[in-house]
């Protein structure tokens, strides 16, 4: 159960990572109030999770799956570029993060 909450906390850093986009610098204020509810949900399901899991494991798989999911939706929404380069290294977070869950309790 604590992976689950592990990743929908991550998911919440996606939102709030994307949100920081939206919100212009937190001078928009609807996009600012959903960014800062991510950021909360988000950092409290980590502590959740983390009650469980081991903190290194949790907080790495947290800000990997963060920062993938930051990526991805970078490319799909604000047409980041897509370089062969990139995509093999968010491939690398990804083989990090799945190491991360084998080796972990």
């Amino acid at each position: 159960m604590s992976w689950i909450v592990l990743v929908i906390a991550a998911l919440f850093e996606v939102v709030w990572a994307i949100g920081l986009k939206y919100s212009e610098g937190f001078s928009r204020p609807w996009p600012t109030v959903g960014t800062i509810g991510a950021m909360v949900i988000s950092v409290i399901l980590l502590a959740v999770a983390s009650r469980q899991l081991p903190i290194g494991t949790a907080y790495a798989v947290w800000t990997g799956i963060g920062a993938v999911g930051a990526v991805i939706a970078g490319i799909v929404l604000f047409k980041d570029p897509a370089t062969p380069m990139r995509l093999a290294c968010v491939g690398l977070v990804l083989a990090g993060i799945v190491g991360l869950k084998l080796t972990s309790p």
